[in-house]
């Protein structure tokens, strides 16, 4: 068996992403529960809450020979899984996500279909350096795509901040 480890999702029980969490702190399993801060209005009063950016999922970084103990913690329902294996999440991908809710709030999720767009590199702001498949582009918002997950997070980006490093060949047949 495999002893390198990487990054999977799993699959929870409805709003149990941060006891799973907890759970798998206790058993030294190395996860990422990824929190939105959120700024909550009640009547009398505006909080800041902590919310899990993905509904019912958590990110485990384990070997293969950890796959039984993590499905064996209460509240995980299965591995998130891609061609009848778990899917492996890429390291970049966590890493994106970290930097993205470190910087912003409020973060909203948009589940896409991949589609294989323009590719473009970041120069400036939040996402420097990282390279994309631009989905949209309106006034300045730029869509960065996770395609492991099936997510786009959804950024202000400013077009000046932004440069093209290939042309879709589908676009240029016209």
């Amino acid at each position: 068996m495999n002893t390198e480890k990487k990054w999977y999702a799993v699959y929870t029980r409805p709003r149990w992403e941060k006891k799973v969490s907890d759970l798998l702190l206790k058993r030294k399993i190395e996860n990422y529960c990824p929190l939105n801060r959120t700024v909550k209005q009640w009547s009398d009063r505006r909080k800041i809450v902590l919310e899990p950016l993905f509904s019912s999922y958590v990110f485990v970084y384990v070997s293969e020979q950890e796959h039984l103990q993590v499905r064996q913690t209460d509240g995980i329902l299965n591995f998130v899984y891609w061609l009848g294996k778990p899917a492996v999440i890429r390291s970049e991908e966590i890493n994106v996500i970290r930097n993205f809710l470190n910087r912003h709030t409020d973060v909203k999720l948009e589940k896409i279909n991949v589609n294989i767009h323009d590719k473009v590199r970041i120069t400036g702001g939040a996402l420097t350096m990282r390279e994309g498949d631009v989905i949209e582009v309106k006034k300045s918002t730029l869509r960065v795509l996770l395609p492991s997950l099936g997510y786009a997070i959804v950024a202000e980006v400013q077009k000046s901040n932004v440069e093209l490093i290939s042309v879709n060949a589908k676009q240029n047949i016209a």
